[in-house]
C-alpha cells in the first residue's frame, strides 16, 4: 500500500482491519440486544388483542350506563390488559395510550441516552439502558394498577429507545467501511426475528402477566455487556481519551491477529494531525443547528425518519388486521419484512444511500396516492398498492438508518440519530389519528400517506452521498464533505495501488 494513502486511510481501520473475528463476535453480542426492542415495540398486539364482550346483565348495548359488568371471550387469551382492567367503551382509548406511552418512551429514550453516549461513551449508556428494561419490564407484570403499569411501561420504552440507538451507533464504529452498510442493514435482521418470535412467544403463554415477563426477562443476559462490550475507539479517539483508545485497539487487532507494534504510534499522528491534545466532552443537541450544513441535515433527515413512522405504522393501521389467526397474520408481517430488508443491503450499495432512499419514498408515495384513486369495488388492486407501499417503507427504514449513521460526525453521531429517530416517534404517534380520518373521507389518510414520503423525497435532494465515504469525527470535517468532498475513501486508490 502506497504511503500517502496509508496515512489517509482510516485510523480505525488501519489498526484493527475492516473486519475480522472481533468485529464479527461484538457484532454478534450487539445483534442479540434487536430482540427485546422488537419485543417491547410490539408487544402491545398482544397485551391488547382486540376482544369480544357482552354485558352481564344480557343488555343488548354493552356500553350502556346501566351495564356495571363486562363478560369478555377468553378463548383465545386467558387474560390481556383490556379484560384485566376493563378496558372497553368509554376506557377503550386507555388500550391506545398504552402504546402512545410506548412509542413516547422510546422518544425520550432516543434523546436521553443518545446524549448520554455521546457525553459519556457508548458502552457504560448501554449498560444502564438493559438494566432499566429488565427491571422495568418485569415488573410490569407484576402491577395490579393500570397507571403504574403506564409509567413501567414508558420506563421500559426510555430504555429502549437507549439500545436502539447506541446499539446501531456502534455498529457504524466499529465495522470498516466495506462492511458497514451490509452490518448496518443486517442489524435490522434481529428486529424481524425477534418480531417473528413474539406470536411464538404469545401463543404459548395466553395470559398478559407471563408474557409481559417472557419479553422482559430475557434481556438480563444482556448484563454481561458490562464484561464482554468494548467501548468505541472511535469515541474514544474523538473525545482524547488516548491510552483507553489504544488499549482498545490493541485488543482488537491481536484477536485479529495483526500487528500492534504501530498503533500507538499511529494513534499519536492522528490526535496531531486533528489538533485532539486533552481529553473533551462529546457534542450536545444545539450543535445539530450551529452550523447551516449539519442544520440542513438535522432538518432533511429528521423529516425522512418522521415519514418512516408515520407512514409505516399508518399505513398499517389503515390497511387494517387481516382476518383470521392472530398469531399468524403477526408472523406473516414479520416474514414480509426480512426480503425488504434484505433487498436494501443490494440497493444502497448499488444505487447509494440518497437514490436509494428517494426511490423508496417515490414509490411508497405514489402507491399510497394511488390506493386513493382506485375504486372501492376493486379490493385486489388496492391490496396490491398496499404490499407496494409496505414494501418501499421497508427499505426506506434501513436506508435512513444507514444514512444518518453516516451524515452525523463521531461528535454528535448519537444526538443525531437519537433526534431523528425521535421524529420516527412523533411520526408514529400521530399515525393513528391520520388513518382515523377514514371516518371523513375514505381517501383522505392514503393521500396523506402519499403526500408525505413524497416531500421526503425531495428533501434528500439537499443531501449529499454518502456511499464509499468514511465516517466524518468531528463537524468540521463533516461541513468540509458537503462543500467539497474531501472526507472521501480512498477506497479506490488503495485498490489500485494494491494490484499494481
Amino acid at each position: 500500500m502506497d504511503k500517502k494513502v496509508a496515512e489517509n486511510a482510516d485510523i480505525i481501520e488501519k489498526s484493527i482491519g475492516i473486519f475480522g473475528r472481533w468485529h464479527i463476535a461484538v457484532c454478534l453480542i450487539i445483534f442479540l440486544v434487536k430482540f427485546p426492542i422488537a419485543w417491547h415495540q410490539l408487544s402491545i398486539v398482544f397485551l391488547a388483542p382486540p376482544v369480544n364482550f357482552s354485558c352481564e346483565s344480557n343488555m343488548t348495548d354493552e356500553c350502556s350506563e346501566n351495564c356495571t359488568k363486562h363478560i369478555f371471550d377468553k378463548t383465545t387469551f386467558t387474560e390481556t390488559i383490556i379484560t384485566q382492567w376493563d378496558l372497553v367503551c368509554n376506557r377503550s382509548y386507555l388500550a391506545s395510550l398504552a402504546q402512545t406511552v410506548t412509542m413516547l418512551g422510546i422518544l425520550f429514550g432516543n434523546m436521553l441516552f443518545g446524549y448520554l453516549s455521546d457525553r459519556f461513551g457508548r458502552r457504560n449508556p448501554i449498560i444502564c439502558a438493559v438494566m432499566l428494561q429488565v427491571i422495568s419490564g418485569t415488573a410490569a407484570a407484576f402491577t395490579p394498577w393500570f397507571i403504574v403499569f403506564l409509567v413501567l411501561r414508558f420506563l421500559a420504552a426510555l430504555a429502549t429507545g437507549g439500545t436502539m440507538v447506541i446499539s446501531f451507533v456502534l455498529i457504524m464504529e466499529l465495522v470498516g467501511l466495506e462492511w458497514r452498510t451490509t452490518l448496518g442493514i443486517l442489524y435490522q435482521i434481529p428486529f424481524n426475528l425477534g418480531h417473528l418470535l413474539l406470536p411464538l412467544i404469545a401463543f404459548f403463554l395466553r395470559d398478559w402477566r407471563y408474557y409481559q415477563v417472557a419479553i422482559s426477562m430475557p434481556a438480563i443476559i444482556l448484563i454481561s455487556y458490562y464484561w464482554l462490550l468494548p467501548e468505541s475507539p472511535r469515541w474514544l479517539l474523538t473525545t482524547g481519551k488516548k491510552e483507553k483508545a489504544i488499549k482498545v485497539l490493541e485488543k482488537a487487532a491481536h484477536y485479529n491477529r495483526l500487528p500492534t507494534a504501530t498503533i500507538k504510534e499511529d494513534v499519536n499522528h492522528y490526535l496531531q494531525k486533528n489538533d485532539i491534545n486533552e481529553e473533551r466532552h462529546g457534542g450536545n443537541i444545539f450543535d445539530l443547528v450551529r452550523t447551516p450544513i449539519i442544520r440542513t441535515y438535522t432538518i432533511c433527515v429528521g423529516f425522512n425518519w418522521f415519514v418512516c413512522g408515520l407512514c409505516f405504522f399508518g399505513s398499517a393501521q389503515y390497511i387494517g388486521q387481516l382476518g383470521g389467526n392472530i398469531f399468524i397474520n403477526v408472523a406473516l408481517s414479520a416474514v414480509i419484512q426480512i426480503p425488504s430488508t434484505l433487498l436494501s443491503v443490494w440497493a444502497v450499495k448499488a444505487w447509494g444511500r440518497k437514490r436509494t432512499l428517494i426511490l423508496s419514498n417515490i414509490t411508497a408515495g405514489v402507491s399510497c396516492i394511488l390506493i386513493a384513486l382506485v375504486p372501492a369495488e376493486l379490493t385486489w388492486l388496492k391490496t396490491t398498492l398496499s404490499c407496494v407501499d409496505m414494501f418501499g417503507l421497508t427499505i426506506s427504514f434501513p436506508t435512513v438508518y444507514i444514512y444518518s449513521g453516516e451524515l452525523f460526525p463521531t461528535v454528535v453521531r448519537n444526538i443525531g440519530v437519537g433526534t431523528s429517530s425521535m421524529c420516527a416517534r412523533i411520526g408514529s404517534m400521530a399515525a393513528p389519528f391520520i388513518a382515523g380520518l377514514v371516518l371523513i373521507q375514505p381517501w383522505l389518510p392514503p393521500v396523506v400517506f402519499g403526500v408525505v414520503p413524497l416531500i421526503g423525497a425531495v428533501l434528500c435532494l439537499k443531501l449529499p452521498e454518502t456511499l464509499d465515504c468514511r465516517l466524518p469525527d468531528t463537524i468540521e470535517e463533516a461541513e468540509e464533505f458537503a462543500i467539497k468532498g474531501k472526507v472521501h475513501t480512498n477506497q479506490t486508490e488503495m485498490r489500485s495501488q494494491t494490484s499494481d
